[in-house]
C-alpha cells in the first residue's frame, strides 16, 4: 500500500483538475453524451479496457424502465464500462453515473466550478462526478504504483440515475457478473448495506369545467387532486407504521416520505379546471415491493374517494425502485469496515433513507452490493453542492485497500 498511497497523494491534483472538468458539462439526464464520450477518452488512459455501450432503442420497452423525461430517444446515447483485468482472485464491479440534477434554486453558474481550500464546488461535485473522480483517481494510482489488482475491477459509469437508473437498467440486461459490486454514491464515509426503494407517482384528475357561478353543475378537478392528496398522506401513515422493526431503518423517524412535488390545474381564477395533474415520489422499505405499494395505492383512492373519484381519476408510475438489503455480516461489508479503519476513515454500516441504483445489481443479478462513496448526501441536490478533495483522496484510499483484501479473500 505505500505505494498506492503515495500515488494518490501525488495524483490528487490531476484529479481535481479532472473532476472541474467534469463538473463544466451540462449532463442533465437526457443530455449526457459529451460527458460520457469525455469518460471515455480519460478512462482510457488508466485502465487497458474501455468499452461504450449503447443504450438500446427498445430500452423504453423494458418493465423496469422509468420515463420521466418526456420524448426522449436514445439514438446517440450511451454508458462507459472499464475494467481493469486482475490476477484470478475475486472481482469487483463499481457503479455511479455522469447525470446531475438541474441547477437548485439560488446556485449561480452550477457548471463553472469553484475551489477554495481544498472544496470543490458546482453541479455534480458530490452526487456523483466527485465519485467518478474518485474512481479515476483510484486507477491512475494502481497504473502510477504499478499494482495489478487481485481481481478483475469493473466500472459502469452510466445515465439517467436521477430519474430512475436506466443506464444502470441497460448494463445489468446484459448479464453482468461479478463477485460483489459497489455503488458510489455521497455517504460521507457510511457503508449502506440497506437501501429503501421508490416509486414515482402522477395522478390524473378530470372534473367538469365551468364558470365559477354554476356551482352545483362543475366539478373541480384541483379539489380532487387535493382530496388525492389527504388520502396518499393516510396511506403513507399506515405504510409507516406497519413498516417498523427493520434493521438499521428504525432509527429514523420517516425514513421513507411521501413528497408532492407539482401539481398542474386550470388557466384562470374563476374557472374551474376539468383536468388537475399531481405528481410525487413515495419510499418504501423492504418488507414491500414497488409493485405492492402501487396497488395499495390505488385501492387507498379507491376506497376513499367519492363516487366521482373513483371513476375519474388514473395513476400511473414514472419510477419503480424495490428495496435492496444485504446482510451486515456479508463479507463485502466487513471488508470494507476493515479497509476504512486502515486508512482511519471513522464509518458505520446504516441505511440510506433515498433511493438509488443500487437494487438492479443486488436483486436482479443477485450480486452482493452496498452503497459507499467520499462527500455527504447533505450537499446532494443544493445550491451548495460541494466535495473536499481529502474525501476523494481517503475514499481512493479506501476503495484500494477494499480491492486488495477483497481479492484475496475466499469465495463462497
Amino acid at each position: 500500500m505505500p505505494n498506492l498511497t503515495s500515488a494518490l497523494t501525488t495524483l490528487l491534483p490531476a484529479a481535481q483538475d479532472f473532476l472541474c472538468d467534469l463538473i463544466r458539462f451540462p449532463s442533465t439526464p437526457g443530455q449526457e453524451q459529451e460527458v460520457l464520450a469525455f469518460l471515455a477518452e480519460r478512462f482510457a488512459q488508466v485502465a487497458p479496457e474501455v468499452e461504450r455501450v449503447p443504450i438500446p432503442a427498445d430500452l423504453p420497452s423494458d418493465p423496469d424502465y422509468c420515463d420521466p423525461i418526456p420524448d426522449l430517444t436514445y439514438d446517440g446515447h450511451f454508458n462507459v464500462r472499464v475494467r481493469v483485468p486482475g490476477r484470478g482472485g475475486k472481482s469487483l464491479l463499481f457503479n455511479t453515473h455522469a447525470d446531475v440534477v438541474p441547477a437548485s434554486e439560488g446556485q449561480e453558474r452550477p457548471f463553472d466550478p469553484r475551489v477554495a481550500d481544498g472544496v470543490v464546488y458546482g453541479r455534480g461535485a458530490c452526487d456523483a462526478k466527485g465519485q467518478i473522480a474518485t474512481l479515476w483517481l483510484l486507477l491512475a494510482a494502481l497504473q502510477e504504483a504499478g499494482v495489478t489488482p487481485p481481481g478483475d475491477l469493473m466500472a459502469h459509469l452510466v445515465v439517467e440515475e436521477e430519474v430512475g437508473g436506466n443506464g444502470s437498467l441497460t448494463m445489468i440486461r446484459r448479464g453482468e457478473q461479478a463477485d460483489g459490486c459497489l455503488v458510489m454514491e455521497p455517504t460521507a464515509g457510511k457503508i449502506l448495506s440497506s437501501v429503501r426503494g421508490a416509486v414515482w407517482f402522477r395522478v390524473t384528475c378530470r372534473g367538469r369545467a365551468g364558470h365559477s357561478g354554476q356551482a352545483g353543475a362543475t366539478v373541480s378537478a384541483l379539489k380532487m387532486a387535493a382530496r388525492v392528496m389527504e388520502i396518499l398522506e393516510g396511506y403513507h401513515d399506515r405504510l409507516l407504521a406497519g413498516s417498523r422493526g427493520l434493521q438499521f431503518f428504525d432509527q429514523f423517524e420517516n425514513p421513507m416520505p411521501i413528497t408532492f412535488g407539482r401539481c398542474r390545474a386550470g388557466d384562470w381564477p374563476a374557472t374551474v379546471p376539468s383536468q388537475a395533474v399531481l405528481e410525487g415520489v413515495l419510499g418504501l422499505l423492504p418488507n414491500k415491493t414497488w409493485k405492492q405499494v402501487a396497488e395499495e395505492m390505488r385501492q387507498a383512492i379507491l376506497d376513499e374517494g367519492d363516487d366521482y373519484l373513483r371513476d375519474n381519476f388514473d395513476l400511473y408510475f414514472m419510477y419503480r425502485h424495490d428495496a435492496h438489503v444485504l446482510d451486515p455480516a456479508h463479507p463485502l461489508v466487513t471488508t470494507l469496515q476493515q479497509a476504512c479503519a486502515a486508512a482511519a476513515l471513522e464509518t458505520e454500516v446504516t441505511a440510506m433513507t433515498a433511493s438509488c441504483d443500487s437494487w438492479f445489481y443486488n436483486n436482479q443479478l443477485a450480486i452482493p452490493t452496498a452503497v459507499f462513496g467520499p462527500g455527504t448526501l447533505r450537499f446532494a441536490h443544493s445550491n451548495q453542492e460541494q466535495i473536499a478533495m481529502e474525501e476523494i483522496r481517503q475514499g481512493a484510499e479506501v476503495l484500494g485497500r477494499f480491492i486488495e483484501a477483497w481479492g484475496q479473500a475466499p469465495s463462497g
